[in-house]
């Protein structure tokens, strides 16, 4: 494999750089660079500045309206957005529903359904986790009935989703749903795409250990959904969501971000100081940011491979599971070197006059990462698929 750039690769790159320095609002990359929270209209307004210079849909096929970037291209891009400061935006349109309404979708939902996506017109939440259903998502028993009345024929939807990031601010959910519980329970579940603002859904805040409100509660209390509204067929919603999963994950690595956080790693390191030097020279730190940085490295030619897969048309397959738990591990571990770096500093949750600027969301920062492991599929289960699905045991 040759990891060197092309000079036409590296000419892409500078008119990114070029682009990134004109174009990105600077109040939007002073709070990505110092870890404060976006709203939805920060991750909005980025999304219709990329859309405007046609690169809204990065990774999305010309034929939808894409950029048809090579893989190495859209490496590229996201590693150099990341390094810019511009915002990570929220998977749940662009990089997840999207995908599949390409790959499964009715050409109706993909005419209604991705050029809003792409412009950044409506936003997406994920409803899959419930109580009880969490990496373990064939157990579902969020239900829709098939249902006739004057008007015709629909899905019935009850139930209860949970940890639904962003939902707050979603026009649409897409959904795991029990449309047969007479078959295994894989082959009763069928994906749906649902109105917010259907009568009968209520979104309900859950306040995360930081004081954050990013994930809530969603109920179902007799919605209606038209059949239109069914992705691919019924029953079928298990093929599609393992598809989903796979670029969840393939996203999830995060690189291009915990390169930046690693370069801000060690900033911070360089001017705090430990026994009369800077930390940064200190043993045991500089040992563990070393590790972290070959761990980095490594994690960085494993997502190019998986990469070049999606580019001989190839789904990703088991091998995003290791981009998942690595690049959550990655991201935990530099938080939590970024949190020892500055002492006590960084205990506070918000704000402090005498607080420095670079420690005053790093608390916030590291307890909202623990949630890496957890979210996409726990990483307990993340090594279970490799056992059996590399490793054949």
């Amino acid at each position: 494999m040759d990891l060197n750039f092309t000079s036409a690769e590296l000419e892409f790159r500078r008119e990114i750089q070029d682009f990134l320095q004109q174009a990105l609002p600077a109040d939007i990359r002073q709070k990505v660079r110092h870890g404060m929270p976006l709203e939805r209209q920060d991750y909005q307004s980025w999304q219709q500045i990329l859309h405007a210079r046609g690169w809204g849909g990065s990774s999305w096929p010309a034929e939808f309206g894409g950029t048809g970037w090579s893989a190495v291209q859209r490496y590229i891009f996201e590693e150099e957005c990341a390094a810019a400061g511009a915002p990570r935006l929220p998977p749940f349109g662009i990089k997840m529903v999207a995908p599949v309404l390409m790959e499964f979708g009715s050409p109706a939902q993909q005419q209604r359904f991705l050029p809003k996506i792409l412009a950044a017109e409506e936003w997406w939440c994920q409803g899959y986790s419930e109580p009880g259903s969490g990496s373990d998502l064939a157990s579902v028993n969020t239900t829709a009935e098939r249902m006739r009345d004057a008007e015709g024929e629909y899905y019935r939807v009850n139930g209860q989703k949970t940890w639904t990031t962003l939902a707050q601010y979603a026009d649409w959910i897409f959904c795991l749903v029990r449309t047969d519980r007479e078959v295994k329970p894989q082959r009763g579940i069928s994906f749906l795409l649902i109105d917010m603002k259907s009568p009968g859904v209520t979104v309900r805040p859950i306040i995360t250990m930081d004081g954050a409100h990013e994930v809530n509660e969603v109920w179902f209390d007799d919605v209606r959904v038209p059949l239109d509204n069914l992705v691919g067929k019924e029953n079928q919603g298990w093929t599609y969501a393992k598809f989903l999963l796979g670029h969840e994950r393939t996203n999830i690595a995060g690189i291009g971000m915990a390169k930046r956080e690693l370069t801000r790693l060690k900033r911070v390191a360089a001017q705090e100081w430990k026994s009369g030097r800077p930390l940064i020279e200190d043993a045991q730190f500089a040992a563990r940011l070393a590790q972290v940085e070959i761990d980095l490295m490594a994690l960085e030619i494993t997502n190019l491979r998986v990469l070049s897969a999606e580019e001989q048309q190839r789904a990703p397959g088991p091998e995003a599971s290791i981009l998942k738990i690595k690049g959550t591990e990655i991201q935990q571990a530099i938080t939590d070197m970024l949190m020892q770096a500055v002492g006590e500093q960084a205990l506070a949750l918000r704000d402090r006059s005498d607080m420095s600027e670079v420690a005053s969301s790093l608390a916030i920062n590291y307890l909202n990462m623990r949630k890496l492991s957890i979210y996409g599929g726990s990483n307990e289960i993340q090594k279970n698929i490799i056992a059996q699905m590399i490793m054949g045991l």
